[in-house]
């Protein structure tokens, strides 16, 4: 399932060979999917839910123009959901590719910055649209073509933002990723108490996302890789371009990772359709993905031990949050252990599966974008 991961036709029955070709023979490809509104309609009544819940308690303290960052939170996450169609053919798999880049780190961290800053975030998605709903249909120069619109949206949008008539910097030009903004991807609640930029996509979804990655590799569908690869290296444009350029260049580095962060996030959704569908020919892939969170949280916990360490108690809280970070892998890797052992038996079991794997991501997910809207706010 996982390897031979293919796009086919809408409305088709294919059946796909599995990763091993003598055994799963018949289980079912991934579809190219359609975008049908009433599973548009569902994902978006889940996130006008979610954005009530997590900004209501500010709704009275509002001035006009902190109205945007619900606004820009709720248009990013629909926008996530719709490109994700082009990959992901479950609804569940979608709706997580649009929670996790909407409602994650990143979004959320933009209400640092002017919120046209977090508008321009919640537009990228739908820039992707075009490529990734009509691209594929069309020659493929023109597909990649409209695989620029992203990148040609930020350099726009802050070149306008430059003119004489509204000189106004959504984010500042001179900063770029830190090394310990790196750190944020698998903590990403320590960076938030920081104050540093938050480039993550919470905990348990890095599941998802790794399982995604491998499954677009091994069916030699590079795109979206090479897109999330081109995006994080203009986010990092400082460590090779000289000030000069960087000021005439125009853009801030920030807002540079709005596009690797799409990227992932489709990425996750996918893999979160991976763990759905996965048969027995696969267990090796997921038994994968339970070590790889297995390993990350113990190499949290030894960053935990580390703070606890400083004298006088001075990074206690960090460390407590750390602590809380590898709580999140554990469980992880718990749902995904199961799915393991699920696939092992040759069981199919969808509602266990579903139901195990949407309250790991769901629990990471609405403690951890509490906690950042608090942090900020």
């Amino acid at each position: 399932m996982i390897a031979a991961y293919s796009v086919a036709p809408a409305g088709t029955t294919v059946r796909r060979p599995s990763l091993h070709p003598g055994r799963d023979r018949g289980t079912p490809v991934l579809r190219r999917p359609k975008l049908a509104l009433p599973r548009l309609a569902g994902a978006l009544a889940v996130y006008v839910a979610f954005v009530v819940y997590l900004y209501r308690p500010y709704f009275e303290g509002f001035q006009s123009w902190q109205w945007l960052l619900p606004t820009n939170v709720l248009l990013a996450a629909v926008g996530c959901f719709v490109v994700s169609r082009r990959w992901v053919a479950g609804f569940t798999g979608s709706l997580l590719a649009g929670a996790v880049y909407g409602f994650g780190p990143f979004m959320l961290g933009l209400a640092r910055y002017h919120p046209t800053a977090g508008l321009l975030g919640a537009c990228i998605p739908w820039l992707f649209a075009p490529a990734a709903l009509w691209g594929r249909r069309r020659h493929a120069l023109v597909g990649a073509a409209l695989s620029l619109l992203p990148f040609l949206g930020v350099v726009l949008f802050f070149r306008v933002s430059a003119l004489e008539d509204y000189r106004f910097f959504a984010a500042p030009i001179q900063s770029q990723p830190r090394p310990v903004d790196l750190v944020g991807f698998v903590a990403p609640l320590v960076v938030a108490d920081r104050g540093a930029m938050l480039a993550s996509l919470y905990h348990a979804p890095v599941a998802a996302l790794v399982l995604g990655a491998a499954m677009m590799v091994k069916a030699r569908r590079y795109g979206l890789l090479v897109m999330a690869a081109l995006g994080l290296a203009l986010a990092l444009c400082k460590s090779y371009l000289g000030p000069a350029a960087v000021v005439w260049l125009g853009v801030s580095p920030i807002l540079w990772l709005s596009i690797p962060m799409v990227c992932l996030a489709v990425l996750a959704g996918l893999g979160m359709q991976g763990l759905l569908d996965a048969g027995h020919a696969d267990r090796k892939w997921i038994l994968a993905v339970a070590i790889c969170l297995g390993a990350l949280a113990i190499v949290i916990l030894l960053l935990a031990a580390k703070y606890f360490q400083v004298i006088f108690g001075l990074a206690d809280g960090y460390a407590k949050l750390f602590v809380e970070a590898a709580k999140m892998y554990l469980m992880a890797a718990l749902a995904v252990g199961i799915v393991f052992a699920i696939a092992r038996q040759n069981l199919r079991l969808q509602p266990l599966r579903w139901a195990v794997l949407c309250a790991a991501l769901g629990f990471d997910v609405f403690l951890g974008a509490r906690y950042i809207v608090d942090k900020i706010l």
